[in-house]
């Protein structure tokens, strides 16, 4: 069975291009569900808008795929993604 926490540390792995924090300290990842043979995740962008969207998703899949038969990503927007304060403390934002 695939560890739950070997996940998050693939995921904390994948960065943010433009704000250079992983997508999962970002809290970009609102579900994951871990089992025998496959990993699904529900995650977001900061913005709907972003370019890097396609490319992130994309090494989420493949850096997953050693670990898992099957790798489910569905992109959702809601709830709008929203930093938390210590997000915003690393990114200066007050």
């Amino acid at each position: 069975m695939i560890d739950k926490d070997t996940v998050i540390g693939v995921l904390q792995t994948v960065m943010d291009p433009e704000l250079m924090l992983s997508i999962w300290d970002l809290g970009l990842i609102y579900n994951l569900t871990v089992s025998d043979e496959k990993i699904s995740i529900d995650m977001t962008l900061t913005t709907p808008l972003c370019p890097y969207g396609p490319a992130i998703i994309e090494e989420v899949k493949q850096k997953l795929s050693s670990l898992a038969k099957e790798v489910i990503v569905e992109l959702v927007f809601e709830p709008p993604w929203q930093p938390s304060e210590e997000v915003k403390m690393s990114l200066g934002i007050f």
